[in-house]
């Protein structure tokens, strides 16, 4: 079984990692890789959830355009969130026919995932019983959100490393109004980017019991 991790190096439009997850997908439904987790970051954009409610946007759609915010309706799970610079993406399109086909296990292993991360740099991550995500102390430092589709996983999680929270003063993030949002470098003093990368890429490989090979799909 052959596991790719693809990162994309400089910010990307939202449209644009769903054409790199749609192109995954092929690989991964095709039988050509058993999956692939890509790493990025994005431009500015609100996203929204398969319940399609703008009930959790605070501001206009015209005020987002204003501050150069694109607003994608997508067909992950969830409710409202935000992706941007200092946050990294993260996009499995992994089979779970080959794992377990059970997408509670599957968001409970993301979240172990960061949980397992955050603890390398000595930050204590907590899950809350209601909600899906990784939490510091009452603060949410990462959101999850996905799709399955013939048992193969799109979308993923998001971690905020430093990003400007002022973005989610125009949100109810994920619909949720009693906690907060933190970043990595609000709980550290510093920290460098491939670290946090080269972290991810080790959780995933023990949280899944996989092995991973660093590279782009198409070179597969």
């Amino acid at each position: 079984m052959t596991y790719v991790l693809q990162n994309i190096g400089s910010p990307v439009s939202y449209d644009t990692g769903l054409k790199l997850q749609k192109r995954a997908f092929e690989f991964v439904q095709n039988g050509l890789l058993t999956g692939v987790i890509l790493m990025l970051e994005h431009l500015p954009v609100v996203t929204v959830g398969q319940r399609n409610t703008l009930n959790n946007l605070l501001v206009s759609e015209d005020k987002l355009k204003q501050l150069g915010i694109q607003l994608a309706k997508t067909n992950r799970g969830g409710d409202i969130t935000f992706h941007g610079p200092g946050q990294l993406v993260v996009y499995p399109v992994l089979n779970l026919n080959c794992l377990k086909k059970d997408t509670h296990w599957y968001l409970r292993q993301l979240e172990t995932v960061i949980i397992n991360t955050l603890r390398v740099f000595d930050i204590q991550g907590t899950r809350k019983e209601k909600y899906t995500g990784v939490w510091v102390g009452n603060q949410k430092i990462a959101a999850i959100g996905v799709h399955v589709s013939k048992w193969i996983t799109q979308h993923g999680l998001s971690l905020n490393l430093s990003v400007d929270k002022d973005f989610y003063k125009l949100i109810n993030p994920c619909g949720i109004t009693e906690y907060g949002v933190t970043s990595l470098s609000d709980c550290i003093g510093g920290f460098q980017i491939k670290d946090i990368l080269g972290q991810i890429k080790i959780q995933f490989e023990n949280v899944f019991g996989i092995r991973i090979i660093e590279g782009h799909m198409n070179d597969i």
